[in-house]
């Protein structure tokens, strides 16, 4: 199963310290906005993504964003959250609010894993047709 691009989301209790701190370790903002109280953060060097979420999470959070590239790029091809959520229910992993089969574009679900960590399955952009 392909999740594409990767991030981990992390709560954080003030938005400039934790972004102050993360570009001491060479992240730089990519995207987001502080007056909502989020940041996307990377390190182009190592490719890495990281969330910043003031008040918005209760937890740390895995996120897979399907049809997006580690540069968030949306990709031309790639499988659908639907069907990621379909093949997650036949594998009899729970996966949160099913999202409508026969909708299509941007949605979303969290599932938990054995330790009860959030897995957030967020995809922003439409297939191609």
């Amino acid at each position: 199963m392909n999740l594409d691009a990767f991030s981990v989301s992390l709560s954080v209790k003030d938005l400039a310290k934790s972004q102050s701190f993360y570009e001491k370790l060479g992240f730089e903002v990519a995207g987001g906005d502080p007056e909502q109280y989020w940041l996307i953060l990377r390190n182009r060097v190592g490719g890495t993504t990281i969330g910043l979420f003031q008040g918005m999470f209760p937890k740390n959070m895995l996120t897979f964003n399907p049809g997006w590239s580690a540069d968030a790029e949306p990709l031309q091809e790639f499988t659908d959250i639907r069907e990621i959520q379909e093949a997650l229910q036949q594998a009899g992993v729970a996966s949160g609010a099913e999202i409508a089969s026969e909708s299509d574009g941007p949605a979303s679900f969290m599932l938990e894993d054995p330790d009860g960590n959030p897995v957030l399955i967020d995809q922003h952009v439409s297939k191609p047709k």
